[in-house]
């Protein structure tokens, strides 16, 4: 056992090692600073350098307005204020695309972009072959006034300490396939093979932000485990093919539905917290290689994964 845990040791230790020698050309472009910066005559060379930001179907009016709104402005101004340092997003950006590599060789590191999106949380990252979007107007705070009007398990999304997970979660959408069949079962593993991944690419990030949960609420996961899958047996949840299973225990919600005193307690999503235990459990067990693990239907990861909650 000493011989295994050590042999374990080494291999992560091997692993880092590989990781931090991967050359990486990581290149930010701040959109943002620019088209703050920008006059109505600089248009022109914007639209050149950014093409894909400016859709054909709007005027150059449209755009030489946004410059001197006021509303746009402020959103500028404070993005600016939040991410007048970006090195530290850069660091952890270029560690996980080191991840991406090692993990996937076929992977090209995209030109990354920051943008203003008017705080479009919904689409605050968007991930091509070629390029990342970011919009950084999403990452200000829970607490930012422009989050006052948006529902506060969306809120408590929005800090910039998620950025990078949520990257991560646009690319896991690259490389993680979709499950063949509907059940609940296979829905959970497919959400666990996403946090399986950050916990691969995202070595020094806590539990807590890769799965966007706060302390508490990770607190509460953790303490629950046993009970959680208890309700998932009992009900015979599994295989079921339920469409509302989803909204109830996989979407983003301010908490998972039991229909039990306790849902108020509850975080929201705990069907992909249990997936990614059903898939650490697995890995733990087969030592298969990332893309392996991936490739496999979530009932076979399961079934060999022998998972039992924490109790």
């Amino acid at each position: 056992m000493i011989c295994f845990l050590h042999s374990c040791k080494t291999d992560k230790a091997h692993v880092k090692q590989e990781v931090q020698e991967i050359p990486v050309d990581l290149v930010v472009h701040r959109f943002d600073r620019e088209f703050a910066a920008a006059s109505a005559g600089e248009l022109p060379t914007l639209k050149a350098k950014y093409p894909y930001l400016f859709p054909a179907q709007y005027t150059d009016s449209v755009w030489i307005a946004k410059m001197s709104d006021t509303l746009q402005r402020e959103l500028l101004s404070e993005v600016d204020l939040a991410f007048r340092n970006f090195e530290p997003i850069e660091e952890e950006l270029e560690l996980f695309f080191k991840h991406a590599v090692y993990y996937f060789p076929g992977f090209t590191v995209p030109k990354v972009v920051t943008v203003i999106s008017d705080v479009d949380y919904a689409n605050r990252v968007i991930l091509t072959d070629s390029l990342l979007l970011l919009g950084l107007d999403n990452y200000l705070g829970e607490e930012h006034r422009f989050y006052g009007g948006i529902d506060r398990y969306i809120a408590e999304s929005l800090d910039k300490e998620y950025l990078v997970s949520d990257v991560a979660a646009a690319f896991a959408k690259r490389v993680v396939p979709r499950p063949r069949d509907r059940s609940f079962l296979s829905r959970m593993v497919y959400y666990g093979k996403e946090l399986y991944l950050k916990d691969r690419m995202m070595p020094m990030s806590t539990d807590e932000e890769k799965i966007g949960y706060s302390s508490e609420e990770m607190e509460w996961a953790r303490a629950n485990e046993e009970q959680i899958w208890r309700y998932f047996i009992e009900r015979e949840l599994l295989y079921s093919t339920d469409p509302k299973l989803g909204p109830r225990f996989l979407d983003p919600a301010p908490f998972s539905k039991f229909r039990l005193e306790l849902d108020n307690e509850s975080p929201g999503r705990l069907g992909r917290y249990i997936g990614w235990q059903i898939v650490r459990a697995f890995m733990d067990k087969e030592q298969l290689d990332l893309q392996t693990m991936l490739s496999l239907p979530g009932e076979q990861i399961f079934k060999e994964s022998n998972y039992k909650p924490k109790k």
